[in-house]
């Protein structure tokens, strides 16, 4: 839970749901449309679009739909911010998995071994962020993607929820 800011400058290579544009996000129907089109099950999510800034409630299958969904929305033309209030039963905040926003110049190898100190588990990553990326090579500038096992603190702190020191290893 918490709210996510994604880069509002998105690349033209950015998802651009029926009805955004550079400064709105798609109206909801549209955003759930294109959840369904992706085969999330948005039935029990509601979706609330304010200009730039889409809010998320209600209750999904999985950890893996939730940060999914989350980031299917951010990264989409329009949508500068995302309030995440949806929960799955096997939600744990303090498990998260780890973020990456991509820049100039990365590759999903590159970005595995940053994060996982091998190259080859860029597979992880691209498994990890279906259906959102639909080839290894389709990335770019500003898009966040998941990294499952890597950094989850990261993905916590950028929703602003603080780990216990111990997690965080402080203590």
């Amino acid at each position: 839970m918490g709210i996510f800011d994604f880069f509002k400058g998105k690349s033209k290579a950015a998802p651009a749901v029926a009805g955004a544009t550079d400064a709105s996000a798609a109206p909801a129907e549209a955003l759930a449309k294109e959840l369904e089109s992706q085969g999330f099950d948005v039935s029990t999510v509601d979706i609330e679009v304010d200009g730039d800034r889409v809010t998320l409630n209600g209750a999904v299958n999985s950890r893996a739909d939730l940060e999914k969904i989350v980031l299917t929305v951010g990264n989409s033309k329009g949508v500068a911010q995302v309030e995440n209030n949806l929960i799955a039963p096997d939600h744990d905040p303090t498990q998260p998995s780890g973020i990456h926003i991509v820049v100039e110049g990365d590759t999903l190898w590159k970005i595995a071994e940053a994060h996982y100190g091998n190259g080859a588990r860029y597979e992880e990553i691209f498994e990890a962020n279906k259906p959102m990326l639909k080839h290894p090579d389709k990335i770019y500038p500003g898009q966040r993607l998941r990294l499952p096992g890597a950094g989850g603190v990261a993905l916590a702190e950028a929703s602003g929820w603080a780990p216990p020191a111990e997690i965080a290893g402080k203590g």
